[in-house]
């Protein structure tokens, strides 16, 4: 009895090539800048820890995250350098933040008191970056209360508990061009770092662009970019260029197999609800991914994917693991390669063009792709810098 290649169900491939050349492109708009690679969200989908090494290859000279147990997990897989987050919660994991050697973002008094807790236990200097919320309304320091959060990070300085490497903010709307909020929180934030100095802050760095603050507003660079989802080649707002207008490549190719092709008469209802009905004698394909591996409900009836081929339609409900495409008489084998997105140089889809069918943006669904879907590496780079031989890697 001849045993049956297994074929995946579904699987991302991450080409690294064409990350460390996306970072490559992005230190070059911001030249003067250090370059924070923001790997958040297990690298927005891609896997955090590969793509952090990758980004660095490519000459990343920090690494942010969200939270303090994705920052940790970096430094416990052995990446060396700086590393940054900012999402913090009371009780956090403060001192092994400091004895790690982290960036820690502090918005308010409580945190910075939690922290210099922390450094005092520890025997240790922690590195302390200054939030100031200059717009947002999200995290980060309001200005009538920067002053006193200044003054009290000033007083653990000098006490030798934290040192205040960084003052910082983030854009509201930079993905809007010419959004007046955009100047108007650039006037505030040089005001708090202004104001912050004269108090006698000596930052190491002054930071605020974001992926579209890198791409489009120079202005903003200051000391220390944070390319997010830009790194992963994928535009951060299609009002502002497509990834080729920035000489950016997208990294992730979200694919399944066929798992059934079978003829169904006109007036057949296709999953949950009948939403779909054949219009007339056809094919239908069963594409063996749903939202349980982060395909968007939303997109149901309207997500695109590439089957033998052609571009085709959801047609029905997304279900939780499967969702239907009508092949309109076709019959591509089962096994087939089913493409949801790519970089769409092949006639694909884009993460895009999923985003603008599920009412969303593509940041969400690169990040949303889950766990039980299997990332597969490709290119690679071994400790001398060369691509490893096995260019494909499974992970998860």
């Amino acid at each position: 009895m001849t045993e049956t290649p297994a074929i995946p169900r579904v699987r991302a491939e991450i080409d690294l090539a064409a990350l460390r050349a996306n970072v490559r492109a992005l230190r070059a708009h911001a030249p003067g800048a250090a370059f924070m690679a923001v790997v958040k969200a297990d690298g927005y989908g891609h896997g955090m820890i590969p793509c952090a090494r990758a980004a660095v290859q490519a000459g990343a000279d920090w690494i942010g995250t969200a939270t303090p147990e994705e920052a940790l997990a970096l430094r416990a897989a052995g990446l060396p350098g700086r590393i940054m987050c900012w999402l913090w919660t009371p009780g956090g994991p403060w001192r092994e933040a400091v004895e790690a050697d982290l960036d820690v973002s502090v918005s308010g008094l409580w945190a910075l008191r939690e922290v210099t807790a922390a450094a005092r236990e520890a025997g240790r200097t922690a590195r302390v970056q200054l939030k100031a919320d200059t717009g947002l309304g999200r995290n980060g320091c309001q200005p009538a209360d920067w002053a006193e959060l200044v003054e009290e990070s000033l007083r653990a300085e000098a006490e030798g508990l934290i040192k205040v490497t960084g003052l910082w903010s983030h854009f509201a709307c930079a993905d809007e061009p010419g959004h007046p909020s955009i100047a108007a929180q650039l006037t505030v934030f040089r005001e708090m770092v202004a104001g912050a100095e004269r108090q006698g802050v000596r930052p190491e760095v002054r930071h605020i662009a974001n992926s579209p603050g890198t791409l489009t507003l120079p202005e903003t660079h200051f000391d220390l970019v944070r390319p997010g989802i830009a790194m992963y080649g994928i535009s951060p707002s299609p009002e502002i260029g497509t990834p080729e207008d920035f000489g950016l490549r997208p990294v992730m190719r979200l694919t399944a197999s066929l798992a059934l092709v079978k003829h169904v008469p006109g007036g057949h209802g296709v999953s949950y609800g009948h939403h779909y009905v054949t219009p007339g004698d056809t094919t239908l394909g069963l594409v063996p991914a749903g939202y349980g591996d982060g395909v968007p409900r939303h997109a149901s009836g309207r997500g695109p994917a590439l089957v033998g081929g052609k571009l085709r339609t959801v047609a029905g409900r997304i279900a939780m693991d499967q969702f239907v495409v009508d092949l309109g008489g076709d019959e591509p084998p089962v096994g087939s390669e089913v493409v949801l997105f790519g970089p769409g140089d092949r006639g694909e889809p884009t993460a895009e063009d999923w985003a603008q069918a599920a009412g969303t943006i593509a940041y969400e669904i690169v990040t949303r792709i889950g766990s039980r879907v299997p990332r597969v590496y490709a290119n690679e780079m071994d400790e001398s810098g060369d691509v490893d031989d096995a260019d494909e890697r499974a992970e998860g």
